[in-house]
């Protein structure tokens, strides 16, 4: 399975901004910095998040963004949700219908896809901003 690079950029600034948690907002600009994106295409990135109720923008001088909730509340799964939608591996096991194949329920390998979502979904829900941290 691969991740977008919404969902990667997404996730390495909520990383950033949960190792910031508790000193105040954090100016997007310095996120960007960090983390080696253009500010312009993290300002795309993080409204999703900040409609979402994961991200919290504070305007003015001292302003920034940061988390609506501890790191220890906000999954990965959250994240990826907010930026791509269902987390699936294959279009056939979302509540959609099996576009474009038409098998549906007579596909021999619709169940491995069904295995597959349910693992990488109870993984991605498992791992909070706070289990993951930065190199050193």
């Amino acid at each position: 399975m691969r991740f977008s690079a919404r969902e990667q950029t997404g996730l390495r600034a909520m990383v950033e901004l949960a190792r910031w948690y508790g000193s105040g907002p954090v100016p997007l600009s310095e996120v960007a910095a960090t983390q080696e994106v253009s500010l312009s295409y993290l300002e795309q990135v993080v409204a999703p998040l900040r409609r979402a109720g994961l991200l919290v923008s504070t305007r003015g001088a001292n302003g920034g963004y940061s988390l609506a909730q501890p790191p220890e509340k906000i999954t990965v799964g959250d994240v990826i949700r907010v930026l791509e939608g269902a987390i699936v591996p294959i279009r056939c096991v979302t509540d959609q219908s099996c576009e474009p194949c038409s098998l549906g329920s007579r596909c021999a390998t619709r169940s491995v896809w069904q295995i597959v979502r349910d693992r990488l979904t109870e993984t991605l829900d498992n791992i909070t901003l706070a289990d993951i941290r930065p190199p050193v």
